[in-house]
């Protein structure tokens, strides 16, 4: 079983528009709603895909209601009890593709409702193999707020984290099975631009280096690396009929696990972050086999590759 750990879900409203105009009136031509928040996500495609998977997220009695009917009965959810109402986020999609999004910050966790949130994630994971913490932290959570899951989980439990900013940062030098920066974040956490494959490899490398095993990066066009201490693998697919790249991140992270975690994985990765970028919303359709015909990979990167701006 994979748990995830959500600390800052969100109900995920997604319009499609015209051309953003700034500072002009857009009217939407559709608008969806789904449950969201990066681990719910990973969860959601794990079950769709047959894999056991339980989201750990914590939500007031006010919000659960609606915020569970969204969700419906596609993933198994471990609710903790807090006083704040779930955030909203709305994605801007435009007709080429282009997604422009606007993130609530989120509620406030007191610190009883932080404990009781990480208390809840150790027991359910008492079973699992791998246990997920995705995504932004809400106010008033602490910077170190996954590696201190990380720290409480039982022994042989492997963990992986999907975060940016100071919570990614807070991961280096804790003993993490994997991180999944994006090319943004990880430049961001490096403090350095990162224009080629080469550079992004040695970026990644120096992460490792710092008791991280494997770093997963997610490159947008130019695909998925893979860095961990046996090497580095490169995947990528060239693919029309994108429709929407919201969620293609949490998607190639629960493909990653769904095979067990290891370089093998890449491939699935990939595969599952296509079918995410052809599916509306932040719910994807199954992964299908023209997904996994699409992906190619490189055991031996072409490390001066300029990566797409």
């Amino acid at each position: 079983m994979i748990v995830t750990v959500t600390p800052n879900p969100s109900v995920d409203r997604t319009l499609r528009i015209p051309p953003l105009v700034r500072g002009g009136l857009v009217r939407a031509a559709s608008v969806t709603a789904e449950a969201g928040g990066k681990g719910v996500n990973v969860a959601r495609v794990l079950a769709l895909h047959g894999h056991r998977a339980v989201a750990v997220v914590p939500l007031s009695d006010a919000s659960s209601a609606g915020y569970l009917s969204l969700l419906g009965a596609s993933t198994p959810i471990e609710r903790v009890a807090i006083r704040g109402e779930v955030r909203v986020n709305v994605s801007l999609v435009e007709a080429d593709g282009t997604v422009t999004k606007v993130n609530e910050p989120g509620p406030a966790l007191h610190p009883e409702e932080v404990e009781a949130l990480l208390a809840r994630a150790v027991a359910v994971a008492a079973e699992s193999g791998w246990v997920v913490g995705s995504g932004s932290l809400p106010p008033g959570a602490p910077v170190d707020f996954y590696p201190r899951l990380t720290e409480a989980l039982p022994p042989g439990v492997r963990t992986a984290v999907d975060a940016d900013g100071a919570a990614l940062r807070a991961c280096l030098g804790r003993r993490m099975s994997l991180v999944k920066p994006n090319r943004q974040e990880l430049e961001t956490l490096v403090e350095r631009p990162l224009a080629t494959l080469g550079e992004v490899i040695a970026a990644a490398q120096q992460i490792v280096g710092q008791g991280i095993e494997a770093v997963l990066v997610s490159l947008g066009p130019d695909g998925a690396v893979l860095i961990d201490g046996a090497g580095v693998t490169h995947a990528e697919a060239s693919i029309d009929g994108v429709v929407n790249t919201v969620g293609a991140g949490d998607a190639l992270l629960a493909g990653f696990l769904a095979v067990g975690g290891g370089r093998e994985g890449l491939v699935t990765a990939v595969a599952w972050s296509i079918a995410a970028c052809r599916s509306p919303g932040t719910q994807m359709r199954p992964v299908e086999p023209a997904d996994f015909a699409a992906v190619v990979c490189h055991n031996e990167p072409l490390v001066e590759r300029r990566l797409a701006a």
